[in-house]
């Protein structure tokens, strides 16, 4: 009894943390991971190429993670330029939904973790997650990789 006294006693009370959620509190260093992702989702939305690869590095890759049809895993991966050169006007508004992110940083390296959504002209077409590895450089937080699922199935806008 008086062991599990003691063990109250040293217990630390802290805010609880919401379910769901991975992420540390607001601050500056988070929006500054945060502003090239939401520049690369801006460049997606505008089929702006010159806007995607300046949020990224050069030397850097997206890769995309699937299901084939037989049912097995699925991989693509491309240069960054090599991605930004396939960036077109689809039929209708395209629009990347991202949901709330899990951002971690430790000293020039963060990850962005987050459900999105892409619709085409309101109609959703793909969903699944990303992951975003960032790197702070001279010149500030940039996109070095992008891993995400892609689904078509169970997608709501």
């Amino acid at each position: 009894m008086m062991i599990l006294l003691m063990l109250l006693l040293q217990t630390t009370p802290v805010a609880p943390i919401v379910k769901g959620t991975a992420l540390p509190p607001p601050g500056s260093e988070e929006a500054q991971v945060m502003a090239p992702v939401a520049a690369l989702l801006r460049a997606i939305e505008t089929s702006d190429r010159a806007a995607a690869l300046a949020a990224t590095l050069p030397e850097g890759t997206i890769t995309a993670t699937r299901t084939g049809p037989d049912g097995a895993p699925q991989r693509r991966t491309l240069r960054w330029a090599d991605w930004a050169a396939q960036l077109t006007p689809e039929q209708g508004p395209v629009a990347e939904k991202q949901g709330t992110p899990a951002i971690e940083i430790d000293d020039h390296a963060a990850m962005v973790w987050a459900p999105y959504t892409v619709t085409v002209a309101g109609k959703p077409v793909q969903c699944g997650y990303n992951l975003f590895d960032v790197v702070r450089g001279a010149a500030g937080w940039k996109i070095l990789n992008v891993t995400y699922s892609a689904r078509t199935e169970g997608c709501t806008s």
